[in-house]
This record gives structure tokens, C-alpha cells and sequence, in this order.
């Protein structure tokens, strides 16, 4: 996608849970049908698929999530960026999405959607940053171990310069037993017009992304972590470099 940070170049939010007071809950209550969740967060590197879009600066990003129990969910996630040359994606992205998800056999779980990609104060004329992708993924616990695989496809939109894009990816996450902290690998690959190959301009083959996380849950609602990432392509600093990125996560 070098037609944006995100494709001419370019992982969640805030909320509220409503609990009934203690003085009137009852452990007997069915759930709530509809269940809103989300977070806000500062990352010392706003990353996405191994490349960053905050010039390798500190960002701000948050989510608000709705649930119904049927296995529907929409949400909004939105984060600062470093606004680019062309002022294509200005200073900040908005992403709707929509999907299901839902047990599909014993311990494997899938979930289906869609998110649009927005950036309400972009400017540059003839220029849009905004475009669609579906996506898909089926996970499952294996033992202590959590694995996940998924893909994401975008269709040959205007601001991936007419092209289209895949991403792969695998993912493996693990808690420690008797300490409040969680481990996580992840590994992707990029074909098309948001290749970090394309986008570094190295070639236009495809590319892969990968990192390492570990994540230290000070409360339920209070965690900080820190990140390994990298990409293939050319190293360039603040956009492909090799970076060690920590977030401080405030969960509603």
C-alpha cells in the first residue's frame, strides 16, 4: 500500500461494562444480551504489521467494543498518527468494524468481519487513505497454549493504488503459571500493495512481519508490556527499523 501511510506506505479501546451493584446483583441473573467493553492505551510506537505509522513516536489509541450474546459485535478503534508528506492520513485513524464470532466445533473458534480503515482528517486531494478489508480466523486452546490463525483480504480499492491486498498470519500466547504475565509470538506475511517490501521500496515481493511480547497485568483492568518487532524490506529508521515498542493499557 505505498498510496498510503497505510497504503502508499500502513493492533484496541475504550469502554464501559455495566455491572449491576452488588447490593442488587444475583449470582442467578442470566447475562446481558449486550455487552460493551473497550480500553484506552499509549504505545511508544503506534505498529501495524511489522511498519509504524507514528514516525516511530508515542501514540494514543483506544477501542469501544458492543457485543450481543448471539455472537455479533461492532466497535470503533482509532489512534493518533504521524501526519504524512502528502497528508494523505493526517493526524489520526478511525476503524469501523463489524462481525461475528462464535464456537464452530469443540475449542476452535471463529471469528468473521469486516473493518473500513478511515482517517477523518486527511486532506490530500484525489488522494484517499480510506479502503475496506474482510477478514477471518479460526482459534483454539491447546493445553496452557492459545493459537490462532487468520487472514485478511482487501479488494482492489482506490487507495491501494488500484491493487489489492493479503495478510496471513499465526499467533501463540501463553500465561505464566503464578505470575500475572502473559507471553505472546506473532508471525505474518504481506502480498500486494501494502507489502513491506513494496512499501521500503525493496521490490515488490511479499514480505513478512514478526514479534515478541510479554505482558505484566498489574490489575484486572491495569497492564503494561513491551514488544520485539520486526519486518522484512529495507530498514528505515522510525517507519521499518527493528524497534522494542511499550504500552501502558487501561482496560474499562
Amino acid at each position: 500500500m505505498l498510496t498510503s501511510i497505510r497504503g502508499l506506505l500502513a493492533a484496541t479501546i475504550l469502554a464501559g461494562g455495566l455491572v449491576a451493584s452488588p447490593a442488587f446483583a444475583d449470582e442467578t441473573d442470566p447475562p446481558k444480551d449486550i455487552t460493551i467493553s473497550g480500553y484506552a492505551m499509549g504505545v511508544t510506537d503506534y505498529r501495524w504489521r511489522g511498519l509504524s505509522y507514528s514516525g516511530g513516536d508515542f501514540a494514543v489509541q483506544g477501542q469501544i467494543n458492543v457485543a450481543h450474546s448471539s455472537g455479533f459485535y461492532a466497535g470503533l478503534w482509532g489512534s493518533s498518527l504521524e501526519q504524512d508528506a502528502l497528508d494523505i492520513y493526517g493526524s489520526a485513524e478511525l476503524d469501523v468494524y463489524a462481525g461475528w464470532s462464535g464456537d464452530v466445533a469443540s475449542g476452535l473458534t471463529a471469528d468473521v468481519g469486516m473493518t473500513w480503515y478511515t482517517y477523518p482528517n486527511g486532506t490530500a486531494p484525489g488522494l484517499p487513505g480510506n479502503y475496506f478489508e474482510p477478514y477471518a480466523s479460526l482459534s483454539a486452546g491447546i493445553g496452557p497454549v492459545t493459537a490462532k490463525v487468520g487472514v485478511n483480504y482487501a479488494w482492489s480499492q482506490q487507495s491501494l493504488g488500484n491493487d489489492d491486498n493479503l495478510y496471513v498470519y499465526g499467533e501463540v500466547g501463553t500465561s505464566i503459571p503464578g505470575v500475572p504475565v502473559d507471553l505472546g509470538a506473532h508471525l505474518g506475511y504481506t502480498s500486494g500493495a501494502l507489502s513491506p517490501k513494496l512499501l521500503t521500496g525493496v521490490s515488490t515481493d511479499g514480505g513478512f512481519d514478526y514479534s515478541v511480547s510479554a505482558t505484566y497485568n498489574i490489575t484486572d483492568n491495569l497492564s503494561v508490556g513491551a514488544s520485539y518487532i520486526g519486518v522484512d524490506g529495507a530498514s528505515i529508521d522510525g517507519f521499518s527499523n527493528d524497534a522494542v515498542v511499550g504500552t501502558v493499557k487501561l482496560a474499562f
